[in-house]
């Protein structure tokens, strides 16, 4: 029962950094910004529209999700933003935990059930 509580809560801390991945655009966005090609240097809005079909603003609201989720961070070049992923690992980190804790709980389960 201890361990159900822990995965509520760890579901619960995970809950925004799933819904920003449960997203088909945003998971476009982010594959995008995974290419080697751009890794480096970013992407901007206007790269994005090609990728996703969305309208510039958006796509802009894509991006302030995986912003808050501190997936996707940008940097200014005079009056141009480009987008890149940020190097912090910390929710990719909580979600394996959170993963693995249910994985372990189902196969606890199962090795109950094959007693019975």
């Amino acid at each position: 029962m201890a361990g159900l509580i822990k995965l509520k809560h760890e579901f619960t801390k995970a809950s925004d950094f799933l819904v920003a991945l449960g997203d088909q655009k945003r998971q476009a966005i982010i594959i995008a910004l995974l290419d080697e090609k751009v890794i480096h240097q970013g992407l901007q809005v206007t790269d994005l529209i090609g990728v996703t079909g969305l309208s510039r603003p958006a796509i802009s609201h894509h991006l302030k999700i995986l912003r808050e989720v501190k997936l996707v961070d940008y940097r200014r070049d005079g009056t141009k933003n480009f987008y890149y992923l940020t190097h912090q690992t910390t929710q990719i980190d909580q979600l394996k935990t959170l993963l693995n804790h249910v994985t372990e709980v189902m196969a606890c389960n199962q090795q109950q059930e094959r007693k019975f």
